[in-house]
C-alpha cells in the first residue's frame, strides 16, 4: 500500500494509492469522515471500504483532507475539501488515464463530499455513502443525482438519525434512469462500533450485484486500533 505526495489546492496532500494490475482498470476514491472530529484516512471504515475496491481490481486512493495528518493546509469546512477530492481524483486519473470508469465512496463527512464531487464528475457511476449526515449538511445540490448507488447507515446512529437519511433516499428514488439502494445495519450507530463486519457484508453484496463476485479477496492487513472519533 504505497505511501503517496500529490499536490492539492492548498499544499501537498499525503494518500496511499495501490495501483490496478490490469489496464483500463476502473478507479475508487475512497472519502475519510470529519477533520475535525478525528476524522483520516485511517479511519477504520474507510480502510475496509479501500480494501473492498482493490480486491475487485480498482486502482484505489485514500487521503487525507487538507490539515490532516502530513497533508497541508487547514479545515475548509468543506468547500476546500471538495476541492481536494476534486485534486485527488484528477491525480488518480493522470495515472490511469485509459481508466473505463470511476466510483466514489465517502464516510459521514466524506459522503456528503464525495456526492458533490458525483454532482461534478459525469465519469462517476456509482458511489457508497456510508452514515451521511443528512440532518447536518444540505444535500439538495443532489437535483438530481446523476449515479445509482449504496446508502448505508445504522439503525441507532444519533449523529445522522435514520429519518433524516431516509427522507433524503426518498427523495432520491423518485427520479428516473437510477438506482438507489439501501442498507440499514440493525444495533448500528454512527461509528460501526462491533458493526463493521455486517458493514462491509453489505457493501461487499452491492459491489458483487453491480460489478460481480470477486474469485480470491485479499485480507486487508491488521489496522491499529483507531482513533477517529469522527461525529460527522
Amino acid at each position: 500500500m504505497p505511501e503517496v505526495i500529490f499536490s492539492g489546492p492548498a499544499g501537498r496532500l499525503e494518500g496511499r494509492y495501490h495501483p490496478a494490475k490490469k489496464r483500463r482498470a476502473p478507479i475508487a476514491l475512497i472519502l475519510h469522515p470529519h477533520p475535525q472530529f478525528g476524522g483520516t484516512m485511517n479511519n477504520q471504515i474507510v480502510y475496509n471500504l479501500y480494501y473492498a475496491f482493490l480486491n475487485r481490481g480498482f486502482s484505489v486512493l485514500r487521503f487525507n483532507f487538507r490539515g490532516v495528518g502530513r497533508s497541508q493546509g487547514s479545515f475548509d469546512h468543506g468547500s476546500g475539501e471538495l476541492s481536494d477530492a476534486a485534486s485527488a481524483l484528477d491525480w488518480a486519473q493522470s495515472l490511469n488515464p485509459d481508466a473505463r470508469a470511476c466510483w466514489i465512496a465517502g464516510v459521514s463527512f466524506g459522503a456528503w463530499i464525495g456526492m458533490q464531487l458525483l454532482m461534478r464528475r459525469p465519469e462517476v457511476e456509482g458511489f457508497i455513502s456510508v452514515a451521511p449526515p443528512a440532518n447536518r449538511f444540505d444535500f439538495s445540490f443532489l437535483a438530481p443525482c446523476p449515479s445509482s448507488g449504496l446508502f448505508v447507515n445504522g439503525d441507532q446512529d444519533r449523529v445522522a438519525p435514520m429519518r433524516d437519511v431516509q427522507t433524503l433516499i426518498e427523495k432520491l428514488k423518485t427520479q428516473k434512469g437510477i438506482v438507489i439502494d439501501q442498507s440499514v445495519i440493525p444495533g448500528a450507530n454512527h461509528f460501526f462500533e462491533n458493526r463493521i463486519d455486517e458493514l462491509l457484508v453489505e457493501v461487499n453484496a452491492y459491489l458483487d450485484k453491480r460489478l460481480g463476485p470477486i474469485e480470491e479477496p485479499e485480507a486487508a492487513p491488521a489496522l491499529p486500533a483507531p482513533k477517529d472519533e469522527d461525529a460527522a
